[in-house]
């Protein structure tokens, strides 16, 4: 009998839970779970469609800062470049102005000289002329005398001026 009664009351355990499944079947409980799962797997596709569009936009604006990083990186290549290349030009610029300068004020510096020495050797000639004059008008003055002498004299003086200017 031990054996029946745990049959019978294994039965009444499967007609229980026939009558459960029956009533949760009639009020319509299947159709409110799959409602559910229904509404949760639209709610995950639906976050994964806007996972997909925000991944989609990180990686259009990161090729979009890469481009204009590339970008960016030229344009500083080509700055350097055209500084390198303006401080070539203003090196060459000054050099040549420092050049020239030297130039002129070497030339300046020779004419200075050209003109120095001109004026010195003037005036060792007009110096050496009035020596030789005085000392020739006193040779003539105590050699000869009179009236002969006053004329050599003369001439001798605008011999030797004309001579030496």
């Amino acid at each position: 009998m031990s054996f029946d009664s745990e049959l019978i009351a294994e039965l009444w355990v499967a007609v229980a839970f026939a009558i459960f499944l029956a009533v949760l079947a009639k009020l319509g409980v299947h159709r409110m779970i799959l409602g559910a799962l229904d509404a949760r797997s639209a709610r995950i596709k639906a976050d994964l469609d806007e996972a997909r569009r925000v991944r989609d936009a990180a990686q259009a604006l990161l090729a979009a800062y890469q481009r204009k990083r590339a970008e960016a990186d030229r344009e500083a290549d080509a700055i350097l470049v055209a500084a390198k290349q303006e401080a070539e030009r203003l090196a060459a610029e000054a050099k040549a102005k420092i050049e020239e300068f030297v130039v002129r004020r070497t030339k300046m510096a020779e004419t200075k000289i050209a003109q120095a020495e001109a004026q010195a050797l003037a005036d060792v000639r007009a110096a050496a002329a009035e020596a030789a004059v005085g000392a020739a008008e006193r040779i003539l003055a105590e050699t000869t005398k009179g009236k002969v002498s006053e004329n050599l004299l003369a001439q001798g003086i605008r011999d030797l001026k004309s001579k030496l200017n």
